[in-house]
C-alpha cells in the first residue's frame, strides 16, 4: 500500500501537516484551492500568506491542477474551513482516489445543516475510511517542530491506530479515541469559547474573568456534547479541555484575537481583515446554536458571543447579560 498522502487545504494547518509529514519523509501532496496559490507554493517553496517563514521541504509535491489527487494515496486530509467543506469536496469527488481513507483536520460544524466535518465527508464521499484529528495544536508552534500531542478519532479503531502512527512522530504524539462526536464538538465549540475569551481581554478584566469564563465555557460544551452523543470524558482529554487552553490562552489563536479586538471596540467588519486566516468559531456559533435548540440545551456564552459578531451588541452588554443570568447550580446540567 502506497504512503502517500494528500492535504487538501494549503492555509496555517493544512501547510503545517504537510510540512511535518514530510519531515517525517512521508510522500506528500499539498492541494490549494486556486491555480494561482498552488503555483506560488510551487515557485517560493513558502506559504507567505499564512505561514510565513516556513520553507516546504522538498518531497512536499504542489498539486497544480486536481488531476495530482487520482493518483494512489493511502489518506487524504481535509484541512479547509469549514464553511467550504463541502463545496471542496463535491468539486473533488471525481478526482479523488476512492480507496483512499480521510482525515478531517476541520474543526467546526456547518451552518444550516448542524453537520459534524465526518458527517459532511460520509455525505459527500460515501464508503470511505473516516477519522478526525484534533487537539491543542498552533500551526506555527507544530511547524517549528515543538512538541505536541493531539488525538485521531474513529469508530474504526484500526483505522485510528494506523492513522496514528502515520502521521505521528518524535515531536507530534498521537492519542486514539472512538469518540468521534465528542472530539469533534470539542473541536468545533473551544473556537466559540475563544472568541469570549477573547472578549475578556479586550475589556482588560483579568485572569480572574477569564478563567470562569473559560471554566463556564467548558461546561457548555459539554452538556451539548452529551447532548449529541458524545462521551462526557472527551471533554477533561487533549481534544477538549487541551485545545481549549491552548485556543483561549495563546497570542497565537486567531479566535482568541478576534475576540481581543472586539472587545476593544472593533466592529467585526474591521476585525476579520486583521486576521491571518479564519477565524472558525464566527462560522460555528451559528450551528452550535441551532443544535442546542434541538437539543434543549441553553448555550449563554455562545448566545452572547453571537450578538456580539453577528448583531453588533457591546461586549460590555454582552457581558452584563451572562453576569445578570439567575443564580444556578454549578453542576446543573452536567452528566453526574
Amino acid at each position: 500500500m502506497t504512503d502517500q498522502v494528500g492535504v487538501i487545504g494549503a492555509g496555517a494547518w493544512g501547510t503545517t501537516l504537510a510540512t511535518r509529514l514530510a519531515q517525517a519523509e512521508r510522500p506528500v501532496t499539498l492541494w490549494a484551492h486556486s491555480a494561482e496559490a498552488n503555483e506560488e507554493l510551487a515557485s517560493r517553496r513558502e506559504n507567505a500568506r499564512y505561514l510565513p517563514g516556513v520553507v516546504l521541504p522538498p518531497n512536499v509535491r504542489i498539486a497544480t491542477d486536481d488531476a495530482f489527487l487520482a493518483e494512489p494515496y493511502r489518506l487524504f486530509i481535509l484541512a479547509v474551513p469549514s464553511a467550504h467543506l463541502r463545496g471542496v469536496l463535491q468539486r473533488l469527488a471525481p478526482q479523488l482516489y476512492p480507496h483512499a481513507s480521510l482525515l478531517s483536520a476541520v474543526k467546526g460544524i456547518e451552518e444550516g445543516t448542524q453537520r459534524r466535518m465526518t458527517q459532511v465527508m460520509d455525505e459527500e464521499l460515501p464508503g470511505r475510511g473516516v477519522a478526525v484529528l484534533s487537539g491543542p495544536n498552533l500551526a506555527r508552534e507544530i511547524a517549528a517542530g515543538k512538541p505536541a500531542s493531539s488525538v485521531v478519532a474513529s469508530l474504526d479503531p484500526e483505522l485510528a491506530t494506523e492513522l496514528a502512527s502515520l502521521i505521528g512522530s518524535d515531536r507530534f504524539r498521537i492519542y486514539t479515541n472512538n469518540d468521534v462526536v465528542g472530539v469533534e464538538m470539542c473541536g468545533a465549540l473551544k473556537n466559540v469559547v475563544a472568541l469570549a475569551a477573547g472578549m475578556v481581554d479586550g475589556l482588560g478584566f483579568g485572569d480572574s474573568a477569564k478563567a470562569g469564563i473559560v471554566t463556564r465555557g467548558l461546561a457548555e460544551m459539554t452538556r451539548l456534547g452529551v447532548a449529541a452523543g458524545a462521551n462526557p470524558h472527551t471533554f477533561s482529554g487533549l481534544a477538549g479541555v487541551g485545545d481549549l487552553i491552548a485556543t483561549c490562552m495563546s497570542p497565537l489563536s486567531r479566535n482568541r484575537r478576534a475576540g481581543e479586538l472586539l472587545g476593544s471596540g472593533l466592529p467585526w467588519s474591521e476585525v476579520a481583515p486583521r486576521l491571518s486566516g479564519i477565524a472558525e468559531g464566527v462560522s460555528t456559533v451559528g450551528g452550535a446554536l441551532a443544535l442546542a435548540t434541538e437539543h434543549g440545551v441553553e448555550l449563554p456564552i455562545a448566545e452572547q458571543v453571537s450578538a456580539v459578531v453577528h448583531d453588533g451588541r457591546a461586549p460590555m452588554e454582552a457581558v452584563a447579560a451572562l453576569m445578570g443570568r439567575e443564580q444556578k447550580d454549578e453542576l446543573a446540567g452536567l452528566p453526574s
